[in-house]
């Protein structure tokens, strides 16, 4: 692997991942309405836990959420980036790549107990959830092949 190549691979998976966040934030917030549901506030309560800052109000809390939210599915378009570098063809990059957001996610929140374990979560939530990571994927995998075939 060429240094340069990865490096082109990651800025264009952050562009991908871009593109996939919104994707993402697309697909939940129109679940959300349609399930009566408030949107997620996990991404501030994830990130104000590691960096150890607090949000003073609701709606400072809703920013935070949403700049931690798009910056870490934009984030997650480096490793979309990597996967091409290292030679996976674009479908198995693109499941590798939804298989490694998704299961960051159910690992990470219910170690942070910021959600419970999947096994909890029961089979209608969990394929919701998962289907909303895998639009992200499907998303920046086509980003990510639409933005390379102009270099």
């Amino acid at each position: 692997m060429r240094v340069g190549k990865a490096a082109a691979d990651v800025g264009i998976g952050l562009a991908a991942g871009l593109i996939g966040t919104a994707a993402i934030t697309a697909s939940t917030m129109l679940e959300s309405k349609l399930r009566k549901r408030p949107e997620s506030q996990v991404p501030a309560e994830a990130a104000q836990k590691v960096l150890g800052v607090e949000a003073q109000s609701d709606q400072q809390k809703a920013r935070f959420s949403q700049l931690v939210h798009w910056a870490y599915g934009t984030g997650w378009g480096a490793a979309r980036g990597l996967l091409d570098s290292v030679g996976l063809p674009p479908v198995a990059a693109t499941a590798v790549h939804a298989a490694m957001v998704w299961g960051a996610e159910q690992t990470m929140l219910p170690a942070m107990q910021l959600a419970p374990p999947p096994k909890e979560w029961g089979a209608s939530e969990l394929a919701i959830d998962g289907a909303h990571h895998l639009l992200y994927a499907a998303a920046a995998g086509a980003a990510y092949e639409g933005l390379s075939r102009n270099r």
